[in-house]
């Protein structure tokens, strides 16, 4: 029975996607893209990082820091020619942490109401500046990181930095607010636990509590601070960023953050206006015009002007952590706002829920979301062993329709390292995973620094956990550090296996921002040769993308052990698609060019000359 669902199944997936594939191409407005955007993740304060103590809980003196200087033409040279597009800068702004900054005017944070020693990047205490453990000089922060900006720009790269709009820290603070800007809830009334333009929400006549450890956790890894006492004043006490109403929040919530206000009350009914009817339909200038004259929650004018000091600065986009937490009808308004300054402005989110995706793109004006809990856990699955490639077609079945606007990666921030344990066990893993993730659809290609040679995130940072590398400790990150090489940026002391991975990378990567039939149409050929060749079996995965000018056959090897001997079948629809005469063509892998395939046309039927041998771990980008 579980056989015959399965043919079936495939059977269907084959039928759905080879007849849709072409349609939902035509109806996507993205083939004036020559080729696809790479963002290339860097979480700043560690990218130049020297240092290789790694201590538990050190300082910034122990374990050493990075700068904004350490992104040297060189090093932003070498970024942008491993095929990237974009760098989106992590951890810019001024956040909580606990180092004393007194002299330069700052205000010291609580580390009771901290995550780590340097403190989270996702806890803002200062909208209108960037971290000062970043700067060689603090008190010219803004001046270095407006440097860094130019110098990306320089070697032809766009700048994306986050904005946090659902919490900021819980001791916000402003020491650069422009004319006429006032912190958020400066002007609360707290009286109330809602307003429409209170930035927060209340918990009136009950003071803050520090929530209660777990699992012997000590604040500082046990050092003596001044202000670790297990106390921070708070009063009357406001809501955690997770949406937490306690006073006294658990250890498990977002408790060094507060949730901010965008006009929607505690049971849940709202204070601004909807978007009109088939308004997902609707351009973002459209959209910009419908807010022009509408009074908005105070929250939302805050953000607003947040983004626009920043576009100003010559930030090139943006990535919106937790959007999916913050009003829809925000998202219109902003992100208008955003397009009308800059219509090429890149726009990322972080959504979770499928069913809140296409309201995010059509009615936020979003253009791109995470594809996590589809095509990244599904890809994850594979590489460890626990899953088949042939739960790939669903997915871009379900999506096929937005398949433009979610960004593929295998790695970020969040994420587990793939060279961990506790993921595949070893970088080489993600290679086929990898190359069908790049290339799958027109999406945008997300890499995170380190994940190009290896990086596992083996380090017991503090409060950061092993497997993923700590955003909230002063670590530093030793393969990418070999890469760094004393900050030549030259690879100089990478080991010759992280020199090929990188490499691979580099090939991977630069085919897809110039290859156009990535901009181009799809269609499946897995379903096809799971049901007519039998030594094609769910370890792994080929398709086919093409336009006018380029034609490819795309197949991976997800298994470690298997060699394969394939006598690929290439179904007569794709030579139709193709435009193919009767006559002998040769198509040449693109990865490393040794492999080629040549096939007979005749009268529509298509015939392999050989069968191709792919070994465990290897892909092939098969171009004609």
């Amino acid at each position: 029975m579980k056989k015959s669902v399965l043919i079936f199944s495939i059977v269907f997936s084959f039928f759905l996607i080879s007849c849709s594939s072409k349609k939902n191409r035509e109806e996507k407005n993205v083939v004036n893209e020559k080729g696809k955007k790479v963002v290339y993740q860097v979480f700043t304060r560690l990218f130049g990082n020297t240092n290789t103590t790694n201590k538990p809980w050190g300082t910034k003196e122990d374990n050493g820091v990075g700068k904004f200087n350490d992104f040297t033409e060189k090093a932003l040279s070498e970024i942008k020619e491993l095929g990237v597009t974009h760098i989106w800068y992590t951890g810019v702004l001024h956040h909580a942490m606990a180092v004393d900054y007194t002299e330069f005017g700052i205000s010291n944070d609580d580390p009771d109401v901290i995550k780590g020693r340097a403190g989270s990047p996702y806890a803002v205490k200062d909208y209108y500046n960037v971290d000062p453990d970043l700067a060689i000089h603090p008190d010219k922060r803004l001046q270095e990181f407006k440097a860094l900006i130019d110098r990306s720009h320089k070697v032809g790269l766009k700048v994306v930095i986050d904005i946090i709009p659902n919490h900021v820290a819980r001791h916000y603070k402003g020491a650069n607010n422009p004319n006429g800007i006032v912190d958020f809830g400066a002007e609360d009334d707290t009286t109330k636990v809602y307003h429409v333009n209170n930035n927060f929400y209340y918990n009136p006549g009950k003071p803050f509590k520090v929530p209660q450890n777990e699992n012997n956790y000590k604040v500082l890894g046990g050092e003596s601070h001044p202000l670790a006492d297990g106390v921070f004043i708070e009063k009357p006490s406001k809501w955690t960023g997770n949406g937490s109403r306690l006073a006294q929040p658990d250890f498990n919530d977002w408790y060094e953050t507060i949730k901010i206000n965008y006009g929607i009350r505690p049971d849940g009914t709202r204070d601004f206006d909807s978007l009109p009817a088939n308004y997902e339909n609707e351009n973002y200038k459209k959209h910009f015009e419908f807010w022009k004259n509408k009074t908005v929650p105070n929250s939302w004018e805050k953000f607003k002007n947040i983004t626009d000091f920043w576009l100003t600065m010559g930030v090139d986009g943006f990535r919106y952590d937790m959007a999916e937490m913050v009003p829809v009808e925000f998202w219109s308004y902003l992100n208008s706002f955003v397009k009308s300054k800059n219509e090429n402005a890149f726009l990322l989110a972080e959504v979770y829920n499928p069913s809140l995706y296409k309201d995010y793109i059509h009615k936020g004006k979003m253009d791109y979301l995470y594809d996590k809990v589809q095509m990244y856990d599904t890809l994850k699955n594979i590489m460890q062993g626990k899953g088949s490639t042939d739960n790939i077609n669903p997915i871009l079945e379900d999506l096929s329709a937005i398949e433009h606007n979610m960004i593929h990666f295998l790695e970020n921030h969040d994420e587990q390292r793939i060279a961990s344990p506790e993921f595949a066990g070893s970088a080489e893993k993600g290679k086929p995973a990898m190359v069908v993730s790049a290339t799958i659809t027109t999406a945008p290609t997300l890499i995170y620094f380190g994940q190009e040679v290896g990086e596992p995130g083996a380090e017991n940072a503090g409060f950061g956990q092993p497997s993923r590398t700590s955003i909230f400790d002063y670590v530093g990150v030793p393969h990418f550090q070999r890469w760094v090489n004393n900050k030549k940026f030259d690879g100089g002391q990478s080991t010759l296996k992280e020199k090929k991975l990188r490499d691979f990378y580099k090939r991977l990567l630069n085919f897809t921002i110039s290859s156009t039939a990535l901009m181009g149409d799809y269609m499946d050929l897995h379903a096809y040769n799971r049901m007519s060749a039998k030594s094609y079996t769910d370890e792994l995965y080929c398709f086919s993308r093409w336009n006018e000018e380029e034609k490819l056959i795309i197949i991976s090897n997800f298994s470690s052990k298997n060699n394969y001997h394939l006598p690929l079948k290439i179904p007569s629809n794709l030579i139709k698609y193709w435009k193919l005469k009767d006559g002998v063509y040769t198509m040449t892998d693109q990865l490393y060019g040794k492999e080629k395939i040549t096939f007979t046309v005749k009268e529509g039927k298509v015939e392999l000359e050989r069968p191709i041998s792919i070994a465990p771990l290897e892909s092939y980008i098969f171009k004609q």
